[in-house]
């Protein structure tokens, strides 16, 4: 470390205007950047100096946040907001100073930011899933709201699921309400599903997971949230119409996406994992459900061929990703459930994220490939 002869390092330390800590692979020490209002040092120093300086400016950063992104305004100004960063583009003006054009996220929302003359010890760390502490204004930009950002920093040990999308009701509603429906079946569908869904290994999964990442319900929860609407909308199906099987179609729209529990990641941000890409969640769902029902023992023959037709052939066609198409009343009336709820909240979703100024999005919804006008009771 670089310093005059008659400061103390911790002296030093514990009055810069800024720190910025970067762990060093395969390191014992830690560099650091201080940036002081008229120079950048670069050096290292002791663990333990270390972890204290990070705790106390952490403690700084660790308050509650001041703004979330759903409530942000024109003209914000933010000091020290922990946001998250996604979809980074790193790019260089006329004359080759560095900037990053990206989204930055909360749980309650996301938009976008651009990092003006970005600091090469920031740029070169920075990556999507980061959580800093962001200092910037929010501006207005082609009919859009946008987080022009002068400063950011790392936060230590951020709480993931507080800058991830989060579902709309809280964890323990909706595990009673998935709860209450499976008590609501009869024999072998109650007892089954209680053994698939209801073990404590895989629900605490199935209540986290995302229902996709991106388009509609990804939110961590959002498996669980969509899966549940699925249902309500199967139990509202199988009393208006004749000769539908009221437990097989609300089994099915339960179970319908458990596949996503293997096929997603939660790393900072949704991702898909090697099993989503090798096997997929429609492949991995009915192999699990055929293993646990021979565990199970009393789901089989006709009924489990029955629930297995409902997961292969939701996603309707063979170019939408399922092998065989709906052939069943249960099935058909599952697919389109399915298309329903997803379209919806995609909806819902698009307008979250892309705030307009004047009641329509800013930009077309790639899922509905138009621009969406917001309810007018809409907040």
């Amino acid at each position: 470390m670089w310093f005059s002869n008659d400061v103390s390092q911790e002296t030093l330390l514990r009055h810069c205007y800024h720190l910025i800590c970067i762990k060093i692979s395969g390191e014992k020490t830690n560099s650091i950047f201080l940036k002081y209002p008229d120079q950048l040092m670069i050096g290292s120093v002791n663990e333990t100096l270390f972890r204290d300086v990070s705790r106390e400016t952490q403690t700084k950063g660790n308050r509650l946040k001041n703004n979330y992104i759903a409530d942000m305004e024109q003209g914000l100004e933010l000091i020290d907001e922990p946001l998250m960063f996604k979809d980074l583009v790193r790019r260089t003006t006329k004359d080759n100073r560095a900037y990053v054009l990206c989204t930055l996220s909360d749980r309650s929302g996301q938009m976008s930011g651009v990092y003006w003359d970005i600091p090469d010890q920031i740029n070169q760390v920075l990556r999507p899933g980061m959580v800093m502490f962001v200092t910037g204004k929010v501006s207005r930009y082609k009919d859009s709201l946008q987080i022009g950002i002068t400063d950011s920093y790392p936060h230590d040990n951020p709480d993931l699921t507080d800058f991830m999308p989060g579902a709309s009701r809280t964890t323990a509603e909706m595990v009673e309400e998935l709860k209450s429906l499976i008590g609501s079946m009869q024999d072998p569908w109650q007892g089954f599903l209680t053994h698939l869904l209801l073990n404590e290994s895989f629900l605490s999964r199935f209540s986290e997971s995302p229902a996709a990442i991106a388009m509609h319900h990804a939110s961590v929860g959002g498996l669980l949230e969509h899966s549940l609407s699925m249902a309500r909308l199967a139990e509202s199906a199988a009393a208006n119409y004749p000769h539908v099987n009221r437990d097989l179609l609300i089994s099915g729209a339960l179970v319908h996406d458990m596949g996503k529990v293997w096929e997603y990641t939660l790393d900072g941000e949704f991702g898909v994992s090697d099993d989503g890409h090798l096997v997929g969640h429609i492949t991995r769902a009915a192999i699990h459900i055929e293993s646990e029902a021979g565990k199970y023992g009393k789901l089989e023959g006709e009924d489990l061929r029955e629930l297995l037709h409902l997961v292969v052939s939701h996603h309707g066609t063979l170019e939408w990703g399922s092998p065989v198409q709906p052939k069943t009343l249960e099935a058909i009336l599952l697919h389109q459930l399915d298309l329903m709820d997803s379209r919806v909240q995609g909806y819902f979703d698009f307008l979250r994220n892309e705030p307009g100024l004047d009641g329509w999005t800013p930009r077309r919804s790639f899922m509905h490939n138009t621009h969406l006008r917001a309810p007018k009771d809409w907040t």
